[in-house]
């Protein structure tokens, strides 16, 4: 009886330990398996979070605005491709502080008091080089959800075309002030003396009111230039181009200043082909040989020439640019005003500019108008020996096709 009990109880216990060491390998295959589910998750997490940043860097490195991020520590954390553009700076600057890699106390200044204030803003820096830039930088610290301060933002806006635009501004509306100012204050003057009794003496009166209305179309040609320049630098002029004799156009515009160069006994030539036709707006290009001519009779040598030539710039057969030149052989313009005579209100020499009754705007009328022809326009002068404007349009065939 022992014996079988004994046998039995053995063959229990044998099934027990075989049902415990089944169901020990089935939780080790489950342990395994959550394991590698737990492995796979984390991995995907880490390639989703990889992803992310790698997508926020993406996103920084494409602002306009430069960026810097700062750790707890006040060491950079992150730093966009616009800031890495501006200071020339690389991936080693991470890790640092700001003045560490920037070499500025400003910089790390604003960051201080960001950091103690919650924000500071507009600190202006300026960095020197071959194209100067100015920068406009404000610093915002951020916090956890906690409201625990984790670190600070700069921000740097490249201000450097507002300035400019600014300056821009600021110089045009002097400039017109001054142009504007000047002939009504003569015509203020004038018509107040006339008033008081001047008007009682014929010859004193017809005088006053010549000068009054030399210096009334002395305004309206301001003004006429003015809104010219405007809708020009808008893009607001069509350019109507037809087809034309350059040698005619400029025999017509020669002839109106034949008796304002009798004058000045001053030779006018007309050295454009005769066979020469373009296609351009024959309108606005009137007005720049006007604006060209006018300025070589009035600046140019008394007892001199003007000239007007053109060239065809390139195979006859298929001409790339047509090149038309103004060449007076008057005192010339200095070589560091070169660069500037077609700047809005400049002047070589402002005193015998207004006396000429010159607006200032001319050359810049000029520019754009050969810009908007998609030609170009340039001056080449030698104190003394005169000064010559070359404008190139684009090329046509010499002929008109047949209609």
């Amino acid at each position: 009886m022992w014996p079988f009990l004994a046998l039995t109880a053995l063959a229990a216990l044998v099934g027990i330990l075989y049902r415990w060491r089944r169901q020990s390998r089935e939780q080790q295959a489950r342990i395994a398996e959550l394991d590698q589910r737990l492995r796979e998750s984390n991995e995907r997490f880490r390639r989703e979070l990889e992803q992310e940043h790698a997508g926020q860097e993406v996103i920084f490195d494409c602002m306009i605005e430069g960026l810097v991020v700062l750790d707890s520590e006040g060491r950079i954390r992150l730093i966009n491709q616009a800031v890495e553009n501006l200071f020339q700076l690389n991936a080693e600057a991470r890790g640092r502080t700001l003045l560490e890699a920037f070499r500025r106390h400003e910089l790390q200044d604003l960051a201080n008091r960001a950091s103690a204030q919650g924000q500071a803003l507009g600190l202006e820096l300026t960095l020197d080089g071959p194209s100067p830039r100015c920068l406009a930088i404000n610093a915002t610290a951020f916090h956890d959800t906690g409201g625990t301060q984790r670190g600070v933002i700069l921000v740097f806006h490249d201000v450097t075309r507002l300035n400019e635009l600014e300056a821009t501004r600021r110089e045009f509306v002097a400039n017109v002030s001054h142009e504007l100012r000047t002939p009504i204050t003569i015509i203020k003057g004038y018509v107040e003396t006339l008033l008081d009794g001047a008007r009682n003496d014929p010859q004193l009166s017809l005088k006053f009111l010549q000068t009054i209305e030399k210096h009334t179309n002395r305004l309206t040609f301001l003004i006429e230039d003015l809104l010219t320049i405007s809708q020009l630098e808008e893009g607001r002029i069509v350019v109507n181009h037809q087809w034309g004799q350059l040698h005619t156009l400029v025999a017509k515009v020669l002839e109106d200043f034949a008796s304002r160069a009798a004058a000045r006994n001053i030779a006018l030539a007309n050295q454009v082909p005769e066979s020469l036709a373009l296609r351009a707006d024959l309108d606005r290009l009137q007005q720049v040989l006007v604006n060209l001519i006018d300025n070589a009779i009035k600046y140019g040598r008394a007892g001199g020439h003007v000239s007007v030539a053109a060239r065809i710039l390139g195979a006859q057969d298929s001409p790339e640019r047509i090149e038309i030149s103004v060449t007076d052989d008057g005192p010339g313009i200095p070589k560091e005003s070169i660069d500037r005579i077609f700047e809005r209100f400049y002047r070589v020499d402002t005193a015998r500019s207004r006396e000429q009754g010159g607006t200032g705007l001319g050359l810049s009328i000029v520019k754009h108008i050969v810009q908007a022809h998609g030609g170009d326009v340039s001056a080449e002068s030698q104190p003394g020996k005169g000064t010559t404007f070359r404008l190139t349009l684009p090329g046509e065939p010499p002929s008109p096709p047949v209609r």
